[in-house]
């Protein structure tokens, strides 16, 4: 018998820290694309994990944006949908039981080691713009053994929990515009957060955590975030969830060639269509 081919599911995932600006929509744009091309489904979520950050004026400026841009999903937080709930915020026991998983299996220890901490290290160079490689401070084969059973005793909350990548594996994926892209564990990227010290899950386990539950079959995402997916391949190995496929987009950068964020209030959705600009004139621009 011949498996079905799974039916294409795509997603959208922003995070309400601020405005959607034009980087946003043309990555949306094109992860809506690549939906609608493929005959599949889009699914919306809140990424809201940021509580510092993330407040519910732009939880709502963040529906109204998309629609006025011309987004039509199929599943999210203000439809529902078999996947939900759609905010990260509502979704923290599947997170804890993968945290579980990881700790029961032994890939992940407690780290000690602040983010100075990191940054300081004499053997932390910077992983290629995206965060310092972490020098191995916590891991447990560099530690005394008194330390280590004391410290496999500590919970969950109150201290940072790291996984341990394997360390000279090299991490393979064919990314759907930009081929083939490949990292080894160690040297382009280290030992990596999957649970915060505020009892949080890190980016990286939440996002797989996710797009697994909703069975995402292809994540569209900023060119900026291709050391995340190889976090993330990892992740998935060793919960034993099926990955999707990947497309990285290129960013859009402002005039000085810096990307753009979410402080270019300049270029953000509501102050383009306030001075007049229309959905379709701004994608007519992008070709």
């Amino acid at each position: 018998m011949v498996n079905p081919v799974p039916v294409y599911r795509g997603r959208l995932a922003p995070s309400p820290t601020g405005y959607l600006h034009l980087g946003h929509a043309r990555t949306f744009w094109t992860a809506q694309e690549r939906a609608r091309t493929a005959g599949g489904a889009l699914v919306l979520r809140n990424d809201d994990l940021d509580v510092a950050r993330c407040r519910p004026e732009f939880a709502a400026a963040m529906l109204e944006d998309l629609r006025w841009f011309g987004f039509h999903w199929d599943e999210g937080p203000d439809i529902g949908g078999a996947g939900a709930p759609y905010a990260q915020s509502a979704r923290h026991e599947l997170y804890r039981a993968a945290f579980a998983t990881l700790r029961a299996i032994g890939l992940i220890y407690p780290c000690s080691c602040s983010r100075r901490d990191v940054q300081e290290a004499t053997a932390a160079p910077h992983e290629h713009g995206d965060e310092a490689l972490y020098p191995s401070t916590c891991r447990p084969e560099n530690l005394p053994p008194d330390e280590n059973r004391r410290r496999s005793c500590w919970p969950r909350p109150g201290v940072n929990w790291r996984f341990r990548v394997p360390n000279g594996d090299t991490i393979a994926f064919a990314d759907g515009r930009l081929g083939e892209q490949r990292a080894v564990a160690g040297r382009h990227f280290g030992d990596f957060l999957v649970w915060r010290r505020d009892d949080l899950p890190s980016y990286q386990l939440a996002c797989v955590v996710d797009d697994a539950a909703m069975r995402i079959t292809e994540v569209v995402r900023g060119a900026d975030l291709i050391m995340s997916t190889f976090r993330q391949l990892l992740l998935y190995r060793a919960l034993r969830l099926a990955p999707p496929a990947f497309y990285h987009c290129p960013l859009l950068t402002d005039a000085a060639g810096q990307r753009l964020a979410k402080r270019h209030d300049a270029l953000a959705l509501r102050t383009l269509r306030d001075q007049g600009l229309t959905p379709d004139g701004i994608r007519a621009s992008w070709a």
